[in-house]
């Protein structure tokens, strides 16, 4: 089972929690990635290409599920106006032993960095507004996954 959503709701992890363990899986991993509160952060947005962002996240999906023994898999991205603390991505990854759960989820949180049609404006309670530029280390850690 493969899910992939894009969406602007609260994502529910305890419920897509339940949902994606329905087959008890031997190993499950996860990756729950919030919006930081630093320096005065007050909001995140993040803006997306309807089609292209989905699409990107399901190529990832799909490609997690060819190269490990994946059985089910949970990718979920948030867009939109989100506060501190607000769960921007839920990533839960599930195979029948833990290297390949581990393995998959990293590649998908590392990749879609990257990958992933998405941009990030913050905004302060100073009145800043900034863009979010993408880090070198990204590009980095997306590349070791060939």
């Amino acid at each position: 089972m493969i899910r992939v959503l894009v969406q602007t709701a609260a994502i529910d992890v305890a419920a897509e929690l339940d949902l994606h363990d329905a087959g008890g899986h031997g190993a499950s991993a996860s990756f729950i990635g919030r919006v930081r509160g630093d320096d005065g952060l007050t909001e995140l947005f993040l803006d997306h290409h309807p089609t292209m962002t989905g699409a990107g996240l399901a190529d990832l999906a799909h490609g997690a599920v060819d190269r490990w023994q994946i059985a089910a898999l949970t990718l979920i991205h948030r867009v939109g106006a989100m506060a501190p603390g607000d769960t921007i991505v839920l990533v839960l990854a599930s195979s029948p032993h833990r290297a390949e759960a581990l393995a998959a989820c990293e590649y998908l949180i590392d990749r879609l960095k990257t990958d992933v049609m998405l941009w990030k404006r913050e905004t302060f309670a100073d009145g800043r507004v900034a863009w979010v530029e993408q880090r070198d280390g990204d590009a980095a850690r997306a590349e070791r996954w060939g």
